[in-house]
């Protein structure tokens, strides 16, 4: 088990060590859940937006919209890829 130590910044704002997200395969713009445990502990995922977005790029016409893909997914998939374009969306309005 890898062990690295990080200290939390001002903002509550800390890096996530390259070895693991390497390991993990954390990569730029990905959705991470933070879950606490009863002990304290907290726990990071890496979320997906869409089990089935390659399954659905085939049936994908050229009038097919954003609101008729977000249509196609279920509540769960629909509030993560919201949550995705919301970070990405204030990512961009720091520049």
């Amino acid at each position: 088990m890898l062990k690295i130590y990080r200290v939390l910044g001002k903002k509550g704002r800390i890096t996530i060590p390259f070895e693991i997200r390497q390991r993990i395969g954390f990569r730029y713009n990905d959705v991470l859940s933070f879950t606490e445990l009863d002990d304290s502990s907290v726990v990071v995922r890496k979320e997906k937006i869409c089990d089935n977005c390659k399954y659905l790029e085939e049936d994908f016409e050229e009038n097919f919209t954003l609101e008729d893909f977000i249509d196609s997914l279920s509540e769960e998939e629909q509030r993560n890829a919201l949550l995705h374009l919301s970070l990405l969306w204030a990512e961009k309005q720091k520049y």
